[in-house]
């Protein structure tokens, strides 16, 4: 006998495609497969829409991983299982299987089964979130931290863009924005300050850090798509040259964003914490906006922290034309 035939007499190269013809000829492994192509379930799932015992289905599970159709993960206790990547001759065999199996009787009455097994699992979120809601705030900022509702806008920043950090300070703001951004110039006055920013951004090897006043940018003209100033303009003492100098170096459409204290009587912060402006009104953004040569400016104030105990604040976006 030939070294690769076998006593069934198929070679042993002609066995992988048998092997998973022999999978997919199996009702109600064609059922799971049917069933995890669309959605992510778990063993306790798919026997309540299979009507099936426990054992059965994880046998038929158990087959389906093995030979490379299923992926699972485990999540606590529960192990959800799904489609897994099938290689091109895979895909091509499921295909010829699932135009039969999806138009079968019992592939509509798992369907609907799916559908009502679903219903439970927003149900069940529902539920949480009757009771929760008025917690709800509270349970996130434990889970994710403060920032965490602040997170999705990093995804508004474009790739290619050169941001600016002005007034960086420790560099939290461009530890944040660099993993999103071409390039990040930090820009700060104080090298004991500069330290730390570096000590944070070391693993970030788009992050350059530059000492420099905010009124003589060691920035390049028009090389700057977006820049941030974030609780930096109250400590200049001519803030309105400070953004002309943030303007010189944007690029054409560029902007400035500005994020500070609205206008506040709290005199000790100027002994106490170096404070040179006690905050700024619109109209002041506004006028030194202009004399700066911005084609426009909006400012807006930001609703107050219940918890925080600084003044309030306001977000100003400045566009160069």
């Amino acid at each position: 006998m030939h070294p690769l035939m076998r006593m069934d007499g198929l070679s042993e190269p002609g066995r992988p495609v048998f092997d998973r013809l022999q999978t997919l000829g199996d009702e109600t492994r064609a059922r799971l497969l049917l069933l995890l192509e669309e959605h992510e379930m778990t063993v306790s799932e798919l026997c309540a829409v299979l009507q099936l015992p426990q054992s059965t289905v994880s046998r038929h599970l158990k087959v389906l991983v093995e030979g490379g159709w299923l992926r699972s993960r485990a999540e606590g206790t529960s192990r959800h299982y799904r489609l897994g990547v099938l290689d091109a001759a895979a895909g091509e065999l499921w295909g010829v299987v699932k135009r039969t199996a999806g138009a079968s009787a019992w592939a509509v009455a798992d369907a609907e089964r799916v559908r009502g097994v679903l219903a439970r699992r927003r149900e069940r979120s529902r539920a949480f979130f009757t009771q929760a809601a008025l917690d709800w705030d509270r349970l996130r900022e434990e889970q994710f931290g403060g920032r965490s509702g602040l997170f999705p806008l990093l995804g508004l920043l474009d790739p290619l863009w050169v941001v600016a950090d002005l007034g960086a300070g420790t560099g939290s703001l461009s530890a944040s924005v660099a993993p999103f951004v071409a390039r990040v110039v930090s820009v700060d006055g104080s090298a004991e300050m500069l330290e730390v920013l570096r000590a944070r951004t070391v693993h970030l090897s788009n992050v350059e850090v530059r000492q420099g006043e905010l009124e003589a940018l060691p920035i390049d003209s028009a090389s700057v798509d977006i820049a941030f100033l974030v609780f930096a303009l109250h400590y200049v003492v001519e803030p309105w040259i400070a953004l002309a100098e943030a303007s010189r170096i944007l690029k054409p459409g560029g902007r400035l964003i500005v994020v500070d204290m609205r206008e506040h009587d709290r005199e000790e912060y100027r002994a106490e914490r170096g404070h040179v402006w006690l905050g700024f009104t619109g109209e002041q953004i506004a006028l030194w906006s202009v004399r700066a040569g911005y084609e426009s400016v909006t400012v807006n104030a930001i609703p107050p922290d219940p918890d925080a105990k600084g003044p309030s604040l306001f977000a100003a976006i400045l566009r160069v034309a």
